[in-house]
């Protein structure tokens, strides 16, 4: 029955996270599209209207959480994936930037199906192989990420915008079918797993635990890292290349952190799984922040696409990885909220994220992207290490240490 969901949520992720990443080749042109706009102007609104999904999502991500455990994580699901289909299906009728900026905003606020999948997932899978079902979880929502966009913009040339947006609600739907054939069960004696827990209680949870605090507040770190590229990965691929076929290779630079991604995630959380979460983190963020620092010397684009290809094999595991930890470190009563608020503080990472690499490659240039990227992950890797070592000498030098 494990292994039989696991397949299911794969597929259901697939087609999610390939929704959710098919409009995004073209939402800026489909504003466009609503009257004679200046350049300035559908710039701006790209922003607005691609980011307000983000913040909503940072705010209800940990409350779809909190429901799921209380009242059941596939009613949620199901819930959830059927509000954000009727939300892009909407997005096809459109005729006005405000039109598109609500529904966009109403999309962020059911966006929590990924999150609270690897929650679903993660509470029927044993503490010793969580890593690596994560990981192969995971490469579910990876490779929806990596086709969408391309899938999308052939639906866009083929049939038309409206006609796209309409057509991939088709997909999240199906989303919704699916988890309606998965059995919703939980690994653990009934006491445990029936625990109802105050949001107090998880936070003290998260509190009491230093190294369990600082794998949530990487979380933010690392989306920061990620995406602070996004907003001048064509800019700089045009400064490498030239403006020929632009679109075609800064494809080709995006979609080669995916692919290392894509190759790595289920290796990482199986090796995770062996040698202990918390030290495969270590070795994933000192990994990525020393790959992502050569971006700043690059002098061609296939230097460029073959850093991003190795960064994308470090940032790959580390999702999967801290989803296993938290299967380990928190009751299974809690695990959807506890999921919820780091996909909300990924969010977080998310919107600063572009926002801080255009700010630093407007002032100081493309390179101190890459300078300042990689000394945050070289940072979380270091503050993850001290902290590790810390609830080291807090467990020997407790009373219940010493006494046994």
């Amino acid at each position: 029955m494990a292994k039989r969901n696991l397949y299911i949520m794969w597929f259901a992720n697939f087609f999610i996270a390939g929704s959710m990443t098919m409009v995004l080749p073209f939402l800026s042109l489909y504003i466009d599209t609503f009257g004679e706009f200046s350049t300035t102007y559908v710039q701006h609104w790209s922003g607005w209207t691609f980011g307000i999904t983000f913040v909503t999502a940072f705010i209800f991500s940990p409350i779809w959480g909190r429901l799921g455990d209380q009242y059941g994580r596939k009613k949620i699901l199901i819930f959830t994936s059927t509000l954000l289909g009727i939300s892009i299906f909407l997005m096809g009728f459109v005729d006005s930037v405000g039109e598109l900026f609500f529904l966009r905003l109403f999309m962020g606020i059911c966006t929590g199906f990924i999150s609270l999948s690897q929650a679903y997932i993660s509470t029927q899978t044993p503490k010793e192989m969580a890593g690596r079902v994560m990981g192969t979880l995971q490469t579910g929502s990876i490779t929806g990420a990596l086709l969408g966009p391309m899938i999308g913009g052939v639906l866009a040339d083929s049939i038309g915008f409206a006609a796209t947006f309409q057509s991939v609600s088709i997909f999240i739907f199906i989303s919704a079918i699916l988890v309606t054939t998965t059995k919703e069960y939980k690994i653990g004696s009934k006491a445990e797993t029936s625990q109802r827990f105050t949001r107090r209680e998880v936070l003290a949870h998260i509190a009491q635990n230093p190294v369990f605090v600082t794998v949530m507040f990487i979380s933010i770190l690392v989306q920061i890292a990620h995406f602070s590229i996004q907003p001048i990965l064509s800019l700089y691929v045009s400064e490498l290349h030239g403006p020929e076929n632009l679109a075609f290779f800064s494809g080709i630079v995006f979609s080669a952190a995916g692919l290392g991604n894509l190759m790595m995630t289920r290796r990482w959380g199986a090796l995770a799984d062996n040698i202990g979460y918390i030290k495969v983190l270590i070795i994933l963020l000192v990994i990525a922040g020393i790959v992502y620092l050569p971006g700043a010397f690059v002098t061609n684009i296939w230097q460029l696409t073959i850093i991003r290809f190795f960064l994308g094999i470090a940032i790959g595991g580390i999702i999967p990885v801290r989803v296993a930890y938290i299967r380990q470190e928190a009751p299974i009563a809690m695990q959807g909220e506890v999921l919820g608020y780091n996909t909300s503080l990924r969010f977080l990472g998310n919107i600063v994220g572009p926002f801080m690499g255009g700010m630093i490659s407007a002032y100081f240039g493309f390179s101190a992207v890459f300078f300042i990227t990689s000394s945050l992950l070289l940072i979380s890797g270091a503050v993850l290490y001290i902290a590790m070592n810390r609830q080291i000498k807090i467990e020997q030098n407790s009373p219940l240490k010493q006494s046994g």
